[in-house]
């Protein structure tokens, strides 16, 4: 069966895998990502690249930015600054003379969904990346949907009203599951404020300061599921993230959601409420994504 390297290119890591198309991971391993510039950065690419070359039969990559899938560039960058204009088909697919795709983060999670996971099958639909900030992709007549300048599914940039000191207030912030987390530790007192651990362990209990800040970080989210749903009208939202794995987030999401409908009243009886479920994929979701995304291409499907 043919094989493919898949490379998830993130803030913290770049996460590697050898998959087959069937979607099983062979082997996988990850690196801390340089983070000094691109020469630094694309120096550990290719050490990665050098280890499968001779075995695969083409790369795919996940990375954040914006992404044109066409000329396979990297826009932005996310964090990483310096891959802004960073072509892989000039810095991977001529260099090695392989195949190459590229996907957005947020978008290789929903093509995860899409192809193996809690998506499979559905049309229309969507997967809401909590981290960070709030990722997504978006899939319409069992498409995704990436817009005229490859920006569609980047839910980090929803207005929601302003924030505490009169600022515009985007979802970015407000739906930020590692900012809910800090809050929450800063409430309990803990010194660790990025211990996830900790601040589940009081929201899970419903524990005072705790429940509220997590409660109201749930309707945040729900809101943008309901502000999606008023302009696509989909079937089904698959969240995802590393807070995903705990059960209360996607069953508060939900009460959230039918609470924020009743709150609206006969307003709302004509939309009707997607699914909202647990993404499949947890941390290995953009490994996925990529190497489908990579498929379609070969397939001529994108």
């Amino acid at each position: 069966m043919k094989q493919y390297l898949s490379i998830d290119i993130g803030g913290t890591n770049i996460k590697y895998a050898l998959l087959d198309t069937a979607g099983n991971i062979v082997e996988k391993d990850k690196v801390s990502t340089p983070t000094a510039d691109l020469q630094t950065f694309m120096k550990a690419i290719y050490q990665i690249v050098e280890q499968y070359k001779d075995r695969v039969k083409g790369i795919a990559f996940s990375a954040p930015g914006k992404i044109d899938v066409h000329t396979k560039t990297i826009y932005y960058g996310g964090a990483l600054q310096f891959l802004h204009k960073a072509c892989m088909k000039e810095l991977i697919e001529d260099r090695y003379n392989i195949p190459v795709g590229i996907e957005n983060d947020g978008k290789a999670a929903a093509l995860a969904e899409m192809w193996l996971g809690n998506l499979k099958d559905v049309n229309n639909c969507a997967a809401v990346v909590l981290g960070t900030g709030v990722g997504g992709g978006i899939i319409v007549s069992g498409h995704l949907v990436r817009g005229t300048h490859f920006q569609a599914g980047e839910l980090s940039f929803l207005l929601n009203g302003t924030d505490q000191d009169g600022k515009i207030a985007m979802e970015g912030s407000l739906g930020s599951a590692v900012q809910m987390i800090t809050r929450v530790n800063k409430a309990l007192g803990n010194s660790n404020l990025k211990d996830g651990l900790a601040a589940f362990e009081a929201i899970n209990a419903k524990q005072g300061q705790a429940w509220e800040i997590f409660e109201s970080y749930c309707r945040e989210i729900a809101m943008i599921i309901f502000n999606i749903q008023a302009v696509i009208d989909l079937q089904k939202f698959a969240i995802g993230g590393g807070i995903s794995a705990q059960p209360i987030v996607v069953k508060t999401i939900n009460e959230q959601y039918l609470k924020l409908k009743s709150e609206l009243g006969m307003f709302t009886e004509v939309l009707t409420s997607p699914q909202i479920v647990q993404a499949h994929f947890q941390n290995d979701a953009n490994l996925y994504g990529a190497l489908y995304g990579l498929l379609l291409q070969l397939n001529g499907e994108q």
